[in-house]
Formats: C-alpha cells, sequence, structure tokens
C-alpha cells in the first residue's frame, strides 16, 4: 500500500510518499526527508494516539521515510498518513481500507485518536487526482473542501478507532453529494445608505463592472469608506476557474473555514495601515499568502493609504501588471495568484481639511507632498478611476432615497457576462485585463472620435499607459450601457475619471 501526504510550495505542491521500514532493535523512531520540527514531533502523538486507539505500536527500530527527500515537509497534516503507515507496515489494517492501493491521507492526530482539520486540503487532494491518486482520506470537517476539488473516492475518518469501519462506509463522492458554498453575507454595506453623491456611485458600478482600480479621496466623514465597501455589494460572482483558485489559495492559508466548500463571492480584504510586507504581499517562515493573494479575484482595500509604508505600496506595482507575486526565501521560488482590484482612499492631507470650504488647512506645501509621495506616480498611473468625494449636505442627508446595491447589481453583473462572453476565447476575462496588443481590436474608436480622444488626453496630459486606462474604462462604461461601440460619451466620463492625480493636483 502507497500513502501519500502533500506539502504546498506558493501556490503549487508536492505529494510526499511516506515509507516506513521496521526491523529488530532498539525500540525508537526516526524520521528522514526533511521534517520540520511538527513532523519530527508527530512520533510522540503517533505513538500514543495508536495505542489510545486499540491497535498495537510496532516493538521495533521504525524508520519513516518521507519522499523526495531535498523538499522540506511542514506542518501537522502528516500525522495520519504517518500513523497510517506504521499501521500497515506492520500488518495491523491491510484489510481495513477500501479502494485500490493508493491513499492521500490528511488529518492532524490528538493524543485520543481523534483527527483534528489540517489546512491545504482543496490543494492537496487536488493534486493527488492530478497525479492519479484518486482514494482520498480526510477530517470531516475537510471534507466539503475535499469534494469540491474533484471526483474520487473521498472518505472522511473522525477517529483512528473508526478505521475498521471504513470499509463499510459510504463515499463522500456522488453525483448527489452536497457541496457547501460560502455564501453571500447578509450584513453587506449597501449603496441605498450612501446619501446624495451619485457621480460615486456611477463611479462604483464602472469599477465593479470592469475590475478597474479605484481611488477614493476627500475630507474626513465625507463617505469613503463606506463608498468602496459598499462596492462588496457590486460585485459579480466568480468564474469557476477563479472560483477554485481563490478557494485553493484561503484552504493553504487556513482561511476557508471548517465545514466549507468553494468561495462563489469575490474576496473584500482591508488589511490596516500598520501591515508588514510579509502580510500584505506574503512569506514568513513558512511561506503563506499575503492579502493581495487572499484578495485575487475581488478587492483589496487600502484605507489611509498615505498611511503605509511607501515600500509596500511601491511592493504592489509588479503583481497589478501580472496577475501573481513571486516570493524567494533560501534560495527557493514561490508563487500566488494576486489579480485583485485596488481600491485606495485618502485624505486629501495629513490633517484632512485642505478643499474643506469650511475649515482650514494647517499642512504645508512640503508636508502634502511628502503625505503623498508615498503613494507615487508610477502606482497612481496604475489607478484608472480617481474620484473626489465631497461631503454632504445635512438636507441631502435627510431627504435622499437611493437605490439598492441589488438594483445597480444587476446592470453590474449584466456588463460583467457581457465581457465574459466577449472575451471567452482569451485568457483573460475583465475589461480591466486587455492586453495593449489587443485594445485595436476590443477597444475601438470610431475614426471621427480618434481626434477627439488625441485633444482630450493631450489636454488631460494623460501617459501612454494612461490613456489604455481611459480605452479600457469607456469599453466598460460602453458594456453598461449595453452597446457594442465606445461613444464619446463613454470616452468623456472615462477621461473625467482620469482628470486627477497626473498632471493636476487633487484640489484643483
Amino acid at each position: 500500500m502507497q500513502i501519500f501526504s502533500h506539502v504546498s510550495a506558493g501556490f503549487e505542491g508536492f505529494l510526499i510518499q511516506v515509507e516506513v521500514f521496521i526491523r529488530r532493535g532498539i525500540p525508537a523512531v526516526d524520521i528522514v526527508g526533511l521534517p520540520d520540527g511538527a513532523v519530527r514531533e508527530a512520533k510522540e502523538r503517533i505513538r500514543v494516539a495508536i495505542l489510545q486507539s486499540g491497535f498495537q505500536f510496532p516493538s521495533g527500530r521504525i524508520l519513516i521515510n518521507l519522499a523526495p527527500a531535498d523538499i522540506r515537509k511542514e506542518g501537522a497534516s502528516f500525522d495520519l498518513s504517518l500513523a497510517l503507515s506504521v499501521l500497515s507496515a506492520s500488518g495491523q489494517i491491510n484489510d481495513m481500507l477500501p479502494g485500490g492501493s493508493s491513499w492521500l491521507v490528511l488529518g492532524e492526530l490528538e493524543l485520543s485518536g481523534r483527527i483534528r482539520a489540517v489546512k491545504g486540503t482543496l490543494p492537496a487532494v487536488a493534486a493527488a487526482l492530478k497525479d492519479g491518486v484518486s482514494n482520498i482520506l480526510v477530517p470531516p470537517e475537510n471534507l466539503p473542501e475535499a469534494q469540491a476539488a474533484g471526483r474520487g473516492n473521498i472518505y472522511s475518518l473522525d477517529h483512528l478507532q473508526n478505521l475498521s469501519k471504513l470499509k463499510n462506509t459510504i463515499q463522500a463522492d456522488s453525483p448527489n453529494a452536497p457541496m457547501d458554498k460560502i455564501a453571500d453575507p447578509d450584513n453587506l454595506p449597501d449603496l441605498k445608505d450612501l446619501k446624495g453623491q451619485a457621480y460615486l456611485k456611477r463611479a462604483l458600478m464602472v469599477a465593479a463592472a470592469g475590475g478597474h482600480h479605484m481611488l477614493l479621496f476627500g475630507p474626513p466623514g465625507s463617505g469613503k469608506t463606506l463608498a468602496a465597501n459598499c462596492l462588496e455589494g457590486l460585485l459579480p460572482p466568480l468564474a469557476s476557474e477563479t472560483s477554485h483558485e481563490v478557494s485553493r489559495i484561503w484552504s493553504q492559508a487556513g482561511k476557508l473555514g471548517r465545514g466549507k466548500g468553494m468561495i462563489t463571492r469575490p474576496p473584500f480584504r482591508t488589511p490596516h495601515h500598520s501591515a508588514t510586507m510579509e502580510g500584505l504581499i506574503g512569506g514568513g517562515v513558512q511561506i503563506q499568502p499575503g492579502e493581495i493573494s487572499l484578495a485575487h479575484g475581488g478587492v483589496l482595500f487600502l484605507d489611509e493609504t498615505p498611511e503605509f509604508q511607501g515600500r509596500i505600496l511601491q511592493s504592489l506595482r509588479e503583481p497589478l501588471e501580472n496577475g501573481k507575486v513571486t516570493i524567494v526565501r533560501a534560495g527557493q521560488s514561490y508563487w500566488y495568484p494576486s489579480r485583485f482590484q485596488l481600491v485606495m482612499a485618502a485624505n486629501p492631507c495629513p490633517c484632512g481639511n485642505l478643499g474643506k470650504p469650511e475649515a482650514v488647512c494647517i499642512c504645508s506645501h512640503n508636508e502634502i507632498q511628502r503625505y503623498w509621495k508615498k503613494v507615487g506616480g508610477a502606482l497612481m498611473d496604475r489607478i484608472d478611476i480617481r474620484i473626489p468625494v465631497e461631503p454632504v449636505s445635512p438636507e441631502v442627508l435627510l431627504n435622499d432615497q437611493p437605490l439598492a446595491s441589488a438594483e445597480l447589481r444587476v446592470s453590474v453583473v449584466e456588463a460583467s457576462d457581457r465581457q465574459a462572453f466577449r472575451y471567452k476565447e482569451e485568457n483573460f476575462r475583465r475589461n480591466r485585463d486587455i492586453p495593449v496588443g489587443k485594445l485595436g481590436e476590443y477597444c475601438f474608436i470610431r475614426e471621427n472620435l480618434q481626434a477627439y480622444f488625441t485633444k482630450m488626453a493631450r489636454f488631460l496630459g494623460l501617459s501612454s499607459r494612461a490613456c489604455h486606462s481611459v480605452l479600457k474604462v469607456a469599453r466598460t462604461i460602453a458594456d453598461l450601457s449595453g452597446h457594442d461601440d465606445i461613444s464619446q460619451e463613454d470616452l468623456e466620463e472615462a477621461g473625467q475619471y482620469r482628470r486627477y492625480g497626473d498632471s493636476n493636483f487633487f484640489w484643483n
């Protein structure tokens, strides 16, 4: 019998074969194959768990090899595979496991023999099925994500002593097997709570429909944070492939939730401005995905953006361009998908009163420059939509009755569906991700509008990247309007979203 476990290496991973050899000698357990501390400690856990579950622990000298030997093995998910390998090598369970002779086994053992859930089940099962290992054994809490990984002979085990009952267990994988999905939250911020500011709501719809990066700036209390949080309720559902990628990342990070299956809603991540480089980008002693990877397929919202460390903000440029992040540690290179929508919110100056009619700004010109210098021109050039958010009058707060997010989301989903149909033969799905070489095909503007676009670009002082950005946003506006060709009105609206932050100061 071949028993495998799994170790993650960034977004990818490796199946690890667990081999056991028992010989005469002083009773001892040796684990070789680059195990970390948690794996080395497993020999004590499995000894007690095996005895507590009614099995015999072999009295000879036991050598456990984790192959391939040049890959570091980390975490407690090896416990159950080590225990079953020892029991198999001693001939105690050969007739207990149903199915074939190759098994992927995941689970952490308590001293009582109870099996605890582990993280990374979804990518582990996907890797096993890809390599032809179709018999899967996981803890009950990890069963939904194991089912979500693909079709195989998937079993769950809650206690080591119940191993003898496994052969009579109905396979968890069946055509009618339920798969829980992380449902839409009921308490999302709603645009009906955002009074007035129709232009801001329109910009949020455009950003949600095309996945465009966004900056909201204005004085404290003007509604920037509420508006950004309302974006989550406008986002279209994840495509099937992206849903699997997001679920896989969250599973590796241990954030998928016990008893949960696939994530179908775009994630919305809001890291604090004190976040470290490792927390935002990823890394650590045991490589973990950062916030930009946890936001893959969804939104990364940076509130009070200029308060973040400048070097952390500049590190976002590569993921924004490439849709992935590469982490190098100890001579090894790891990568995670990180194609997210960046939304930034900021006060116009350190004191927040710049441009506020009834207040006085106490910041010097140099202080304001240093404040925005953290964001930097290179990152700002990648922001498609820049919106000033102004305070709303008391009359509007009392009398305005805006539409709810659910009503506005209908148009956003329709525009997203148009993009999915248009790009069904491409390797991208959103207008934001149209490569430069495809702009002429998908963002074509009629000859009579080319002179207008050129004049607008010169007036706004747009860079080449900014011109491409305006065309992509105009394409999204056309999709929201339901027409195939980009009109002059679409270009005008897209140009207005690009007005701030290039050649102009934010308060002009």
